[in-house]
């Protein structure tokens, strides 16, 4: 009955909308008593009003329905101060850490790390430590708010007797980086991109050629494998 009554409603609303029927007034009981009854009421219709504007569009092809964010994090990309083997190592201790598997470290895995790191800090140290890098106030660390905190370690922003940079310095991964800021010309800044570009390009083809060694290392236990297995039939 509740879902007739609610879809004759919406028809009625609708055929309004579009000047096919009259609206009709209602005397309502204790009307002078139901002032914030109506402005509820007058909320509700707006914003379902509202809703079948934008479905009408949409039927009509008037309106493009709205899209979530496609943008897709990459590390290598956007910490192009870290060399691939930094970035892995970092992904490697966030990965430890994430006991959860959800690509998030929360506030207890947190205490577990700085405790795995012999550095405990109290509840309030620990809920400074996230707020410091926590971007998108979900009160966790995501995998890039975590590079965020080797960046600003590597970029001398953050006090030494900190949570943040306690982590930085007990996680065992060299964040010193060369920059470019002791460049005297255009042409040695040229020089050290051109060096960056060709450092990148180099750990690329060690990984290729490191995977690569590893296949054929799989292939050669295989037939060592079928060859035993021969010599017993």
């Amino acid at each position: 009955m509740a879902t007739d009554e609610l879809s004759s409603k919406l028809n009625r609303r609708l055929q309004i909308e579009d000047g096919s029927e009259e609206p009709v007034a209602v005397d309502v009981p204790g009307e002078q008593n139901g002032s914030e009854d109506k402005a509820s009421t007058a909320n509700a219709d707006s914003e379902l009003g509202a809703k079948l504007l934008r479905r009408g569009e949409l039927n009509e092809g008037q309106a493009e329905p709205s899209q979530p964010s496609m943008k897709v994090f990459n590390p290598y990309t956007e910490f192009k101060e870290f060399s691939r083997k930094q970035i892995k190592d970092m992904e490697k201790m966030f990965k430890t850490y994430d006991a959860g598997k959800d690509n998030f470290i929360d506030l207890m895995e947190l205490k577990l790390m700085m405790e795995k790191l012999e550095a405990p800090q109290t509840h309030l140290g620990l809920k400074n430590m996230i707020k410091e890098v926590d971007e998108d106030l979900d009160n966790k660390l995501s995998f890039r708010e975590f590079l965020l905190i080797f960046r600003k370690a590597a970029a001398g922003e953050l006090a030494e007797d900190s949570g943040l940079g306690v982590l930085a310095r007990l996680s065992e991964i060299d964040v010193s980086t060369e920059g470019v800021k002791g460049a005297k010309t255009f042409f040695e800044a040229k020089v050290h991109a051109i060096n960056e570009s060709n450092r990148f390009e180099a750990e690329i083809r060690q990984e290729q050629e490191a995977k690569k060694k590893q296949v054929e290392e799989q292939k050669q236990r295989r037939a060592a494998f079928k060859e035993l297995q021969s010599a017993f039939k």
